[in-house]
């Protein structure tokens, strides 16, 4: 059976999910609902699980119990063959950046496409250059990643994930290496990005940016999810 289910109302759809880390269970209970255009932040001490929320969204981790829909896949049970699909209808931003050092900028999109079925190189130069034109690097694909700033890195991260034009986009702790300057204007992009339409969740302990930007918050606590109705009722 396919794990490819029916667009529901919810881009992300979390109920009583029992989410393990090897043998130990990291996240209980977890409930949770993301829906078109709409800005979520995680936040939650270093270590409080928000990463491992976010590997079991892109198939990393996987799903004990309840139940899970991103994107429109189910992910109780997902067959790894599945997972590749899973992750080309997501934008991932990792902190670390994981960028290849060895070739362009816009070489490191081209080899994403490549590895995700694109054929036509017409098609991929054009894709490549629209998405470094949204993330305002459109002059710097030639460049390489350590002749790049800090924020231009990330920015490419963002352009990377938003090559196949994701529903979702899942960024954790996307501003956790910048300063305070260049952090919000990674921000300000991704709001953007979210007001086209895009569903982004994002994972982060940095509390000024929660109280500037606004989103709905979720906190990661005591191995739980709980809505909070506003960054004034975060205890920390």
């Amino acid at each position: 059976m396919s794990t490819l289910i029916q667009p529901a109302d919810y881009l992300i759809k979390i109920d009583n999910a029992l989410i393990y880390q090897g043998k130990m269970p990291v996240l209980e209970n977890i409930n949770l609902r993301v829906t078109e255009g709409e800005f979520v932040f995680l936040v939650g001490r270093t270590g409080s699980g928000k990463s491992s929320l976010l590997k079991a969204l892109y198939g990393e981790l996987p799903l004990i119990s309840g139940t899970a829909e991103i994107a429109g896949f189910q992910l109780k049970d997902i067959k790894s063959s599945q997972i590749p699909f899973l992750r080309r209808s997501l934008g991932i931003v990792f902190q670390d950046f994981q960028l290849l050092m060895d070739r362009s900028a816009i070489d490191n999109l081209m080899f994403v496409m490549q590895a995700t079925g694109w054929k036509s190189k017409q098609e991929m130069s054009k894709r490549a250059n629209e998405v470094l034109k949204i993330v305002g690097l459109e002059n710097k694909g030639y460049k390489w990643p350590n002749e790049l700033s800090g924020g231009e890195q990330q920015r490419l991260v963002i352009a990377r994930a938003l090559l196949n034009n994701p529903k979702v986009v899942l960024a954790d702790e996307p501003t956790g290496s910048l300063d305070p300057t260049v952090s919000d204007e990674v921000m300000e992009l991704l709001q953007h990005i979210c007001s086209e339409g895009t569903a982004v969740l994002m994972a982060t302990h940095d509390y000024r940016l929660i109280h500037k930007f606004g989103g709905s918050i979720y906190e990661v606590k005591d191995k739980t999810v709980q809505s909070v109705p506003d960054v004034n009722h975060l205890n920390w």
